[in-house]
Order: C-alpha cells, then structure tokens, then sequence
C-alpha cells in the first residue's frame, strides 16, 4: 500500500497558471487548469494573477486559489507610472519567487499579459519546468520577453513562431485551448437552461471584450435603439465589459432601453458557453480567443475588430474568415453615430429569409477550430515534466 501511495503521488502534478488583464489570456489559461484537472483529478492547481485583472473575478469562479503580484504594462507615452512600472518588474520577481516557494509547482504555465513575466521568469530561474501559450498571430510583449528562458511555446497560429528569435524545437503549433463547455451544450439544451422564453425567435449576443470597448458600445446601443427595441421576438443580450459600465449604463438608461424587456445589459458575461451555445447571432471584437470560440460553437458571426492592437491583428484574425465567408467584419472607422450599416445587416440577418445565410456562416467558420488541442496540450505538459525530472536526476 505504502508504495501505491507513493506511486499515486508522483502522477499528480503541482501546477502554477499565470496570465491575466484581459479574458483572452485568463480564459486559455482556466481552459489548460481545467483540463489537467479533469485527466489528473489529484493534481493541485492554483493561478497567480493581479487584485486589479479580470481574473480576480473569474479564477475564485473556477475554483481555484489565487495568488496576487503587483505589477502593471508600460505605458507606451512618457508617463511618470512608467517609473513604477519599472519598479515593479524589479520587484515582481522576487515577490514571485516567494510564491514558488510557498506553493513549490512541478510546472509553471503562462498565457501572456504582464503579470505572466515575472513567474515564468522566476520558475525559469528555479529550474522548474515552464511552457507558454501565445493566442494571437503576433507573439505579446511578455512571451517575446520570456522566449529564450522558458522550456516549450505552443502557439494558435504557425506563423507566429516567425516572429520569435528563440531555439524553434521547443515551439508548437496546437491550436487555442477553451472551455470544454464551449461545444458540450446544444442551442436548445442552452436556451432551457438560461430559462429562455419561447417567444424569442432569436437570440443576439454582443460583447467588446472583458474590459468593454466604447466604439463597440457605441454601436450597439444604436442598434438596440434602432432594431432590437421593435422587434420583440429577439432577445438582445448586451456586455459593456468593467471600464464602460456606468457610462454606457447611463446612455442606456437615458435612452429608454431599461424598459425593454427583451434587452439585457451586463457589466460581463460569466455564463459564455451557455449564451454563445443559445445565440443565432453574435457582434464581437475579434481577439484570438473570441474567434476560437465562436468557430468551435459555430456561430454566425459579426467582427469590430479592435485598432488598437499590435499589427492590427484583430483585423487580420477577422479577414480570414470574412474571406472564407464565414464571417461578417465593420471596421469602427465605417460605424457612424448611427450605426446605420451594423443595424442593416443585423435586420438582413434575423429573420427568417436571413435563416440561410446564417446556418452557411456557421458551417464556413467552424473549420477555424482546431480539433484535441486541450489534449494535446496537456499530453505535452505531461512529457516536459517527465523530461526535466529526467535530465534533474541525471
């Protein structure tokens, strides 16, 4: 007994998931604990983050412990927080490696934003196994910062290993990792879960991201007032994301929307698998993460791609698709005051001779969804700790 015991020991695994600012780094990552998880069930995860980022709220959701570091992005106009910011990253590091300590993980995996560097960089320094994932086509700040210390890199897109300058062996194409609830539940199985009435032919869900987007709120605001208040067989489900809350809460209220009993505003959506899995219709930001997600559900989709990003690489996510005809995209420069074009089309596409148009979108896009990449992942994880205890005991 005592050597099944000690057998059963070594197979479960202590992991350290670090990621966060925005839902497109927190939702891989809760994806790639969940998954390990759900294969190793006396594995022991916990998630090291800010007090400030959206996985303060999301991480203590999914149950797991949540370690916090100080620390914040450099701004990129002379700024005196900028001072602070370099004060941090002195710091993070060390305040990091007291978590090490505390917690001592097998692995430590990443998924960008700043609060990623320095705890990877930390277990680098420690020898403790470490991988990264990057979502989008253009590799963030602190994975191009950690690429050289860090032992595996999986990436969505193959082409974004070319704008690394690291060793090319320890970087893998698998895919974006997402909530396995993402494809688990059928649109009816979701609408009678959200208790969602028969009399809404339709469902719309639109989002500008977790921290909100005001071109985007904008815009939607306009439709709601445009569209969605005449016809009241949609359901009309709105995310302002935490920065645009009260704001766009008060231009919805001044607006009369608050009457209207089939358009909900929330500040954010923590339910979304269930109300993507429930939409006929969705207007989104076109971060990696989104695009995954929609093409794993297959849902019709409408992009505003975000222009404030490197690259302009939520353009680029978006044309792709758009280009397979699985996908719609409005630039912000094209949506007026009025919204006018957006609130076309969303006419053109919920009713019933938009049916067809729609159900060939959801077909086109769902080919952008790659197939096992969460077991993948985790089958790779497993060998990089089985590889470093190797090479330790040599």
């Amino acid at each position: 007994m005592k050597g099944a015991r000690q057998s059963r020991a070594r197979i479960a695994m202590r992991v350290l998931v670090t990621g966060g600012g925005t839902g497109g780094h927190v939702n891989p990552a809760l994806a790639i604990a969940n998954t390990i998880k759900q294969n190793d069930p006396d594995a022991v995860i916990a998630y090291v983050g800010t007090k400030k980022g959206i996985e303060s709220k999301l991480v203590p959701k999914a149950g797991y412990p949540l370690y916090t570091v100080e620390i914040q992005g450099i701004r990129r106009s002379l700024s005196p927080a900028n001072l602070k910011t370099a004060f941090l990253a002195l710091t993070s590091v060390g305040k990091a490696k007291k978590i090490l300590d505390e917690f001592k993980p097998d692995l430590v995996v990443g998924t960008g934003g700043y609060v990623c560097w320095p705890v990877v960089k930390a277990a680098s320094e420690r020898g403790i196994p470490t991988a990264l994932h990057e979502s989008n086509a253009i590799a963030g700040v602190a994975v191009k910062m950690l690429q050289n210390a860090v032992d595996r890199i999986y990436l969505n897109f193959a082409k974004t290993g070319d704008t690394l300058r690291c060793d090319k062996e320890k970087i893998m194409q698998v895919g974006n990792p997402i909530m396995s609830d993402f494809k688990a539940t059928t649109r009816e199985e979701a609408r009678k879960k959200l208790n969602i009435p028969d009399k809404y032919r339709y469902v719309l869900l639109s989002y500008g991201g977790s921290m909100g987007a005001e071109k985007v709120n904008d815009a939607v605001l306009c439709l709601m007032r445009d569209f969605t208040s005449k016809h009241p067989e949609v359901l009309h489900i709105h995310a302002t994301g935490s920065i645009e809350w009260e704001e766009c809460g008060a231009k919805f209220r001044e607006m009369g929307l608050d009457k209207c009993e089939n358009i909900e505003l929330a500040e954010y959506i923590f339910d979304m698998p269930l109300k993507m899995a429930a939409a006929d219709l969705t207007i989104t930001r076109a971060g990696a993460m989104t695009v995954t997600e929609l093409a794993s559900t297959g849902k019709c989709a409408i992009f505003i791609p975000s222009p404030n990003v490197a690259e302009n690489h939520q353009y680029k996510n978006a044309k792709v698709l758009v280009d397979a005809g699985g996908a719609l995209l409005f630039e912000e420069k094209d949506l007026t005051e009025e919204a006018t074009p957006l609130t076309d089309t969303v006419t053109e596409l919920l009713c019933p001779a938009g049916d067809a148009a729609r159900a060939e979108m959801a077909e086109k896009i769902r080919p952008f969804a790659l197939e096992n990449v969460n077991r993948r992942i985790y089958d790779d994880l497993c060998r990089l700790v089985a590889e470093k205890s190797t090479a330790v005991k040599r």
